[in-house]
């Protein structure tokens, strides 16, 4: 059904990619104001995604929408149990051994899924997507865990992304991913400020 979609055209792209652009800017605005439906919108985004992802053999990246589907499921059940008086779960720093414990998984994964799908597969760009979904983990688990690291690596994940959209004709990914990336520096300092607070309380 989804993939039908991808036949439809609105001003030049597929109707399917335009539910992923919009659930995608939406889902992010939820998750730099901390709210919970957050979750449900990033999944719609996920499962567009993985189709138009999927239909590009950008295969890294249709196996980053099926983790991603798990960690934000993940995500949801932390943000739910965590909540404190107010409503929310505390933003937190990342230790610093989960910082290179992070880097070590993105570099074995990059290397990977990189060898994997440029060997056994008609995958594109395999090891530059192989990077970026490698670095998408590692930023939404640190989202589920609200540590304000995951803007950081948001950040660099989002240029990354920008070429690659660019290069394989997807330019209104590429124009969302450039939005993400505003945004993640956005919710860099605004979460920063809920940081100190929680710090000084």
């Amino acid at each position: 059904m989804l993939f039908h979609l991808l036949q439809y055209s609105i001003v030049g792209f597929s109707l399917i990619e335009w539910v992923g652009f919009i659930s995608g800017i939406w889902g992010i605005y939820l998750g730099i104001k901390e709210k919970l439906l957050y979750f449900p919108v990033s999944l719609i985004y996920v499962v567009a995604s993985f189709f138009v992802f999927f239909h590009q053999q950008l295969y890294s990246d249709s196996l980053q929408q099926i983790v991603f589907f798990i960690l934000i499921n993940y995500g949801w059940l932390q943000w739910l149990r965590g909540q404190k008086a107010n409503g929310t779960k505390a933003v937190t720093h990342a230790s610093k051994t989960w910082v290179f414990v992070l880097i070590g998984l993105v570099v074995v994964l990059t290397a990977g899924m990189g060898y994997f799908f440029k060997t056994y597969t008609s995958a594109s760009l395999p090891y530059w997507d192989a990077l970026a979904t490698s670095l998408s983990f590692a930023a939404q688990y640190l989202l589920a865990e609200k540590k304000i690291e995951n803007w950081l690596v948001w950040i660099d994940v989002n240029i990354i992304y920008i070429g690659i959209y660019l290069y394989k004709g997807l330019p209104l990914y590429a124009i969302l991913f450039f939005v993400y990336m505003i945004m993640a520096v956005i919710g860099y300092f605004k979460w920063q400020t809920h940081l100190i607070n929680n710090e000084s309380a």
